[in-house]
């Protein structure tokens, strides 16, 4: 059967007072708890009254009693509204302190490089807070997903934002292992990356990327053709490494490889930089104490820098 009562507007107004003088079964002591008159009580009570339509307390001068009507409404709303008053104090101890879950949608080269560590210091500094690390290279939208912040190349976050600076800008490399040089040579000029295998990556709006590269300043991108398409650096560095071909990656997340010789880099010349990592979040408006806590966090990182804003559009390179 269809319930054609509606809550209106104020709909809570005077239920307080009325689960007090239910408590107390007196107006006075109601009054006295809650810090106000007998005469407030009793309009709250009456208010509330009209509002449902039916009397809930029987009065008389010596004694208040429920009516059956109260007696069900206390039975529903007593439990309601200790649920509300525990609901706003969890909210206000979220809104207080440094608490609760972080949840950051970040790329996966990111976690291994710069994440792992940083994370580990801050859950020993906040050791109440939760981090939630999604990774995945779509760009999110940080409000319908319920992400707190957001971590990427400075290029591919909009103008809205704020944004964070994490590391300093870096170049994009080019590199292939030893494996994959061994019976080839290496490439001296751009046109020679035509007789190459060379690994490419799938964009988050499902176009392929071409190589963006620099050629003596001037800011170029070319078409490549190889055997295998990743949607993320790590597997394309990855496959590099197991000597599948020659792949275009950020140079932080292909150091250690270069050094331990595991990769070459080639054509460094060609070789442009990105504007860097940051972390973006929609406005200060919106900061939570434990954004602000993982944001302070970061700043007092002995390589860490100021923050600034970033232009972007969407996740193509803004030229």
């Amino acid at each position: 059967m269809k319930q054609n009562f509606t809550v209106r507007q104020g709909a809570l107004d005077g239920v307080e007072a009325f689960l007090s003088v239910a408590q107390h079964r007196s107006f006075r002591r109601a009054a006295a708890e809650l810090g106000v008159t007998p005469s407030a009580i009793s309009q709250a009570v009456r208010t509330l009254e009209a509002r449902i339509g039916a009397a809930l307390f029987i009065r008389t001068t010596r004694s208040v009693g429920l009516t059956e009507a109260g007696e069900r409404f206390l039975s529903r709303a007593k439990p309601a509204f200790e649920e509300l008053i525990a609901a706003s104090a969890v909210a206000h101890e979220l809104g207080r302190r440094p608490t609760g879950r972080l949840r950051l949608s970040v790329p996966r080269a990111v976690v291994p490089v710069l994440l792992e560590p940083l994370i580990a210091s801050f859950s020993q500094a906040y050791p109440e807070i939760e981090v939630e690390i999604a990774a995945s290279e779509k760009l999110v939208d940080l409000a319908v997903e319920g992400f707190d912040a957001g971590i990427r190349m400075g290029q591919f976050i909009d103008a809205d934002m704020i944004a964070v600076r994490l590391t300093p800008p870096f170049r994009f490399i080019i590199v292939g292992s030893p494996i994959y040089f061994s019976n080839r040579d290496l490439p001296a000029s751009l046109d020679d990356l035509r007789h190459h295998a060379c690994l490419r990556i799938r964009r988050s709006n499902g176009a392929l990327a071409p190589w963006s590269l620099d050629d003596k300043g001037r800011a170029i991108e070319i078409a490549v053709a190889g055997p295998l398409i990743t949607h993320d650096f790590p597997t394309m560095l990855g496959a590099a490494i197991e000597g599948m071909g020659v792949a275009h990656v950020p140079e932080p997340i292909a150091v250690e490889q270069i050094r331990a010789g595991k990769l070459i880099e080639v054509l460094a010349s060609f070789a442009p930089t990105a504007p860097g990592v940051f972390l973006y979040y929609p406005s200060h408006r919106q900061m939570t104490p434990k954004l602000r806590a993982f944001i302070d966090h970061m700043k007092n990182r002995p390589d860490a820098a100021g923050k600034t804003r970033i232009r972007g559009n969407g996740d193509k390179p803004v030229k």
